[in-house]
């Protein structure tokens, strides 16, 4: 398996020709087959793409992790210039996403739903767990017997004038199995990066994981780059990450700098940030 970094908010040194923006999109080389797995905030996943040789087009399927713009935001256009792939997501009935902060700040934050309209033919709702490709599968149903991020606290649904929190019923982790184990795709993590851990380990019991992609919320306000938990609370998490059969976990985005330089400190080794522009091979 080969894994781009299409977008992610910093990209590789020296890349200046790449385009970093606070989102993520993956490209993933899987069994013969080429998977989108988030699009990033705007269509510069798609630009970034052509200059590290990848072609959008060739996408044989897309998976948005969660129904928030910094994940899905490029969706039309990759529907606009992939016209063969479907797009694999949860449903989300609970309201509209928004971002609201201090009683003064408030931001949608959510898809364009208009797209599942108009691209009415290209979209698959998952609400199970489900094989969508061979050897790649979407989990739905996550496990919450850690706390969830407290950066969540900002992040709501709205429905007519009522705002409640936001449960993430909306997210998804994607694994893909290999002869020497897993390949886990979490995306934000707002559920919690320990509860999408053990959610995976419970499902595929006594498979180890070779890799972790995706961002581990650990961010407050990402215009402040504040770190939502302490210190104590991160090493915490380092510590409890190492206690599962995780080989390497490649993280960025939403984990933010702070909590990613505490996180390295715990998991040395074992852990890698993930810029735009990164290539791994598992």
């Amino acid at each position: 398996m080969k894994v781009t970094v299409l977008v992610e908010n910093t990209a590789l040194e020296g890349r200046k020709d790449l385009s970093a923006e606070h989102g993520l999109s993956l490209h993933i080389q899987h069994n013969g087959r080429q998977i989108l797995f988030d699009t990033g905030v705007t269509e510069a996943f798609s630009r970034n793409a052509e200059r590290l040789g990848v072609d959008i087009r060739a996408v044989d399927m897309a998976v948005i992790s969660h129904h928030h713009f910094d994940h899905g935001g490029g969706l039309a256009h990759f529907l606009g210039t992939n016209t063969k792939a479907k797009v694999y997501l949860k449903r989300h009935e609970a309201g509209n996403c928004y971002f609201r902060a201090f009683g003064i700040l408030e931001k949608y934050i959510g898809l364009d739903t208009s797209l599942f309209e108009k691209y009415a033919d290209r979209f698959e709702f998952v609400d199970e767990f489900t094989e969508i490709s061979t050897e790649v599968f979407v989990l739905t149903e996550i496990g919450k017997p850690y706390p969830e991020p407290k950066g969540n606290r900002y992040l709501f649904v709205k429905q007519g004038d009522r705002y409640t929190l936001d449960g993430f019923d909306h997210e998804l982790i994607m694994v893909a199995r290999e002869k020497e184990g897993l390949v886990v795709f979490t995306g934000c993590s707002h559920s919690g990066i320990l509860n999408m851990i053990d959610t995976v380990t419970r499902q595929f019991e006594g498979l180890p994981i070779k890799a972790v992609f995706g961002g581990f919320h650990m961010i407050g306000l990402p215009i402040l780059n504040l770190m939502a938990g302490s210190k104590s609370e991160v090493e915490d998490i380092g510590r409890k990450l190492l206690t599962y059969p995780i080989e390497k976990a490649y993280t960025g985005h939403c984990t933010g700098a702070k909590a990613y330089r505490i996180l390295k400190r715990v998991m040395s080794e074992k852990l890698e940030y993930l810029p735009t522009g990164s290539n791994v091979e598992v």
